[in-house]
């Protein structure tokens, strides 16, 4: 049986949301790494809208693409070290 692409779009922008909420900054302001964590979170936030202002516009294949980049991005950066998210979270591949 085929995904269903509504409830797996929705779902999918649920859980970057709760991503981006669940990851706090690991690494130390002024460093080049802080601007990395920074640059990460701005590119996952950024397709975050990205995938809403699709979804507003009734395009979830587009929106499903943007939360899929934007959690890619924020998971990179957990993986990384750049972010620290929470032993139980499910959110991540960690």
């Amino acid at each position: 049986m085929p995904a269903d692409l509504d409830e797996k779009t929705t779902r999918y922008g649920e859980m970057l949301d709760a991503a981006l909420d669940a990851a706090e900054l690991a690494v130390p302001a002024g460093t080049p790494l802080y601007d990395a964590a920074l640059e990460c979170r701005e590119m996952a936030v950024s397709y975050l809208e990205d995938g809403r202002h699709f979804r507003a516009a009734d395009d979830p294949v587009n929106a499903l693409a943007a939360y899929s980049y934007g959690y890619g991005w924020l998971d990179c950066g957990v993986r990384l070290g750049l972010f620290r998210v929470p032993d139980d979270a499910d959110l991540f591949t960690v």
